[in-house]
């Protein structure tokens, strides 16, 4: 397990910055007026810190930069960095200078003096964002524990709202983690043991096994993982943070692997299906989150945790299969399994919670990344107040999203000779068909969203606040959307 870096909180005392052995931060706007860290820096550097702020490289610095001066004459420290932010400064920006300073830190020590900066916080919820590194399986791991002390005026204040996003980021790390892992250890089996561990939080975590799914019809999902020795499972994680008013539900997929099945992937990359379960990754860091942060609101998480592998047993192309919903579905293609979990989970979650709104998170298809590439997730929604509510509050958080179209005109698609519908459209409007099929297992009066995190979950490169590899994407902006919207209504 990841552990974000340990922050404490101080009341401004500039002797801390005289003791600091780590490295020290300082902020300074874009006219390059010093505050009283900054000052006493510069005292201490014999005017180092001026000389570079009324220099051309500051002047050139973008907001949210920073610049590093090692091993300043003077002081104790190994570096003092600079930062370049406005007091009126926008949260991006905040975020972004605690993400700059996270790729500069080593181990040890971080002295963070903002003075009185209004958004420290954020800057510190950058910080502890991109310090993640996954090391679970190294035998050797690398040393990366970071303690930072925010010293900041009004300490105590500052402090309730700097636990806050720090809980948040526990969400974001358990999900990076289970993302990360690969699928010889997360299997179906340790997945759900992960979840049950959050009943230490105070969430009430119930496992659904095989036999039980079987009971409930859940015949699409089940027919998943029917080639696979890992048991099929779900698992319902239940927060009551709130008042009598219906939960709201948060439902994802769970596909610890995907060879694709029967009609096999290619082999070059398919080591990458690891993630194929990011959207119960996601469900499982908000509902870690939600839980740390105490929300006062009611929510319950779901997955559908599967393994889609080929084998004598395993579902063939051609096949048709009964939904718990009762629907059939002729399974054209294996390796569009995603939705047939989906569609078992999200009736279930229907039928026994009642929930007041439903939003699934899927690695669902290849075509969201065609569409809108590794920096924004798709939303799918039938209400379209209800899915800007959701690509604002991702754009409040400073995750992607980009609000895409469900329309009656792609159902022909989904048409089938010999059942209710077929689990596959053809190439075109690949992602919008595979959301369109979901909409079939959401009930009219029930507000829903899918997002298709395919293209966000885990990339090849650094994102926004994390290193490459998985991202923890949603957790935040979840999160953000369930205080904004459902947190305080009863």
């Amino acid at each position: 397990m990841t552990n974000v870096a340990s922050f404490s909180v101080e009341e401004t005392n500039l002797d801390l910055i005289n003791q600091a052995t780590g490295k020290v931060v300082i902020l300074v706007g874009a006219e390059g007026k010093l505050d009283q860290a900054a000052k006493r820096a510069n005292k201490l550097t014999k005017g180092a810190i001026e000389r570079f702020v009324q220099g051309d490289a500051f002047e050139k610095m973008s907001e949210g930069a920073v610049a590093e001066l090692k091993f300043p004459t003077g002081m104790e420290c190994s570096a003092v960095i600079i930062g370049k932010l406005e007091k009126r400064c926008t949260p991006d920006a905040a975020r972004s200078l605690g993400v700059n300073v996270a790729k500069l830190c080593e181990p040890g020590h971080l002295l963070l003096a903002t003075g009185n900066h209004p958004k420290s916080p954020l800057i510190c919820e950058g910080v502890a964002l991109r310090h993640y590194s996954y090391q679970d399986q190294k035998s050797d791991p690398t040393e990366t524990d970071l303690t930072v002390t925010l010293m900041i005026s009004k300490a105590e204040e500052v402090k309730v709202e700097l636990d806050t996003a720090l809980a948040i980021a526990e969400g974001v790390f358990f999900t990076r983690d289970l993302v990360s892992a690969p699928a010889n250890v997360l299997t179906t089996t340790e997945f759900g043991n992960q979840l049950e561990s959050l009943r230490e939080l105070g969430l009430i975590v119930t496992v659904l096994e095989e036999k039980e799914l079987e009971k409930l019809g859940m015949r699409t999902l089940l027919s998943v993982g029917q080639g696979s020795d890992s048991p099929s499972k779900v698992v319902t994680m239940e927060w009551k943070g709130g008042g009598d008013e219906a939960p709201f539900a948060v439902v994802g997929k769970g596909v610890v692997f995907d060879t694709g099945g029967i009609s096999l992937k290619p082999a070059g990359g398919m080591e990458d299906m690891t993630m194929d379960m990011g959207g119960a990754g996601v469900v499982a860091g908000l509902m870690k989150a939600l839980a740390l942060r105490n929300a006062k609101a009611n929510v319950v998480g779901l997955v559908g945790l599967v393994e889609n592998m080929p084998s004598g047993n395993a579902t063939r192309p051609g096949d048709v299969v009964k939904s718990m919903k009762g629907d059939t579905v002729e399974i054209i293609n294996t390796d569009a399994e995603g939705r047939l979990v989906l569609a078992d989970v999200l009736w279930y979650a229907q039928d026994k919670f009642k929930p007041s709104g439903m939003i699934d998170l899927a690695t669902l298809t290849g075509a969201i990344i065609i569409g809108l590439g590794h920096d924004k997730a798709g939303v799918f929604a039938n209400d379209d107040g209800f899915a800007k509510r959701i690509v604002d509050s991702a754009e409040r958080e400073g995750e992607g999203a980009w609000h895409m179209p469900l329309a009656p005109c792609y159902d022909k698609l989904l048409k089938s000779n010999i059942a209710d519908m077929k689990n596959v459209g053809g190439r075109a409007a690949g992602s919008i068909t595979a959301a369109q099929f979901l909409q079939r297992f959401v009930k009219d009066d029930v507000p829903w969203a899918h997002l298709d995190i395919a293209g966000v979950a885990s990339i090849k490169s650094e994102s926004s606040f994390a290193p490459k590899g998985a991202t923890g994407w949603g957790v935040r902006a979840l999160n953000r959307f369930i205080a904004d919207h459902y947190e305080g209504t009863s």
